[in-house]
């Protein structure tokens, strides 16, 4: 379950992050406003559709600091070197099982959190 008050705390700060009104923010995430106002006044919780809208705008906020704290905000800007995300599939075989080319990497740590990598890896 997601701590209004704590979750309250975390939005506030990407308001303030990328310098934007409640409104504003509405608008780019494509909320309505009275919904940020609702939540930031702790009427309402956060729905599961309002979330993924906030980390599909915004890919620097990582879910699990939004719903529960942990991580990191904003995210590292330091992804892997693209070599390195390629090791990582030659690694795992991906590209032999599948054929396909590989869209993104996902890392999950086991504290909970996770990273996605995003690839450019052409086929040979």
């Amino acid at each position: 379950m997601v701590n209004s008050e704590a979750f309250i705390r975390r939005l506030e700060k990407i308001l303030e992050h990328y310098g934007l009104t409640a409104a504003a923010f509405a608008d780019k995430v494509g909320v309505q406003r009275s919904s940020i106002s609702h939540l930031l006044s702790g009427r309402n919780k956060p729905s599961l559709d309002f979330v993924l809208k906030v980390i599909g705008t915004y890919p620097e906020v990582n879910l699990y600091w939004l719903l529960n704290g942990k991580g990191h905000f904003p995210a590292p800007a330091e992804a892997p070197h693209q070599s390195s995300v390629e090791t990582v599939a030659r690694a795992t075989g991906s590209e032999a099982v599948s054929g396909k080319p590989i869209e993104k990497i996902i890392i999950f740590y086991r504290d909970g959190s996770f990273e996605t990598y995003h690839t450019n890896l052409r086929q040979k």
